[in-house]
């Protein structure tokens, strides 16, 4: 990657947030963004570019050399470019955001900051809403439909509810929580499937996310929408995640839970075979990671 910028510091620093933005484009309104985020008093302000084509951005790092600017050589999934940013940042905590998101209002106060990070919470996802403000479901829970994991969804919301996993990965993070938990999976290419496995892993060892209603962003633009189809990436996802049993102190995948597995992968014998040791040596990598199994979470979810 290259990085350009982010040698001077910040002017109104106010709260130990890193701003992290994830930019799909070029938009005349990039030096109105920084200058709003300026305002608020993030203490870090980092721009990560999908586009290493654009040519606007070595004059636009001349104008604001506070900014540290990210320029991935290959491309890179949405997880990969927020623990490269994540990685950059060196503040407690890390406000991941899309260039999609709203700018033209205060993002966060420092007040409102102090509130949420005080318990070290690991993820507080904010309220989300469409381009004219409606509601739509970015609140998710889990439940068990005939012996397989639901994601439930709502656009109805209350302060301090468990959130299964941040929409579109928008959220506060504790950055050095963020690592211990190893960060998004970079073999995992699907967005969805991504970001459910980072998340799903922080509720499993122990970690919670939750969803403030005081902290509140919207689009300025049309709402992503999530492609939850099953995959290779599912099949990793479920063997991570669900497969895992929790015994005493410990977690680990029954060998007994390997044809299960397959009868549902859609993969050959040996290919399944081979994804499900490999499943099992990584939990067996992390076994006193883990707090709880699938089947707890779901079954107490919600309690406190």
């Amino acid at each position: 990657m290259t990085v350009l910028g982010g040698k001077e510091s910040l002017p109104n620093i106010r709260m130990n947030v890193a701003a992290l933005i994830i930019n799909t484009g070029w938009s005349s309104y990039r030096s109105k963004m920084i200058e709003n985020l300026m305002h608020c008093g993030f203490s870090e302000i980092i721009s990560i570019e999908t586009d290493s084509e654009n040519y606007s951005i070595e004059d636009f790092s001349r104008k604001f050399p506070f900014v540290k600017i990210i320029i991935p050589q290959e491309n890179a999934t949405c997880g990969d470019l927020i623990n490269i940013g994540i990685s950059e940042a060196s503040s407690e905590y890390v406000l991941v955001l899309r260039d999609s998101i709203d700018f033209s209002t205060d993002i966060l106060t420092p007040t409102l900051a102090a509130k949420l990070t005080e318990n070290g919470t690991f993820c507080i996802c904010p309220r989300l809403l469409g381009k004219e403000n409606f509601s739509f479901p970015m609140l998710f829970s889990p439940s068990i439909k005939r012996a397989a994991l639901n994601v439930m969804s709502t656009s109805v919301v209350s302060d301090g509810s468990h959130n299964l996993f941040p929409f579109d990965s928008i959220a506060l993070y504790n950055r050095k929580k963020f690592i211990d938990l190893a960060g998004f999976d970079y073999t995992i290419l699907s967005d969805y499937w991504q970001n459910l496995d980072f998340a799903f892993r922080a509720w499993l060892w122990g970690e919670k996310i939750i969803l403030s209603t005081a902290f509140s962003l919207s689009y300025s633009s049309e709402i992503p929408v999530m492609e939850t189809g099953a995959s290779q990436f599912s099949n990793r996802f479920y063997l991570k995640n669900l497969v895992p049993r929790f015994y005493a102190d410990h977690g680990a995948i029954p060998k007994s839970s390997f044809f299960a597995f397959w009868g549902s992968s859609s993969c050959g014998f040996f290919e399944a075979m081979a994804r499900f040791n490999e499943a099992r040596e990584w939990v067996s990598q992390n076994k006193y990671r883990f707090k709880r199994d699938a089947l707890d979470l779901v079954e107490n979810w919600g309690n406190k």
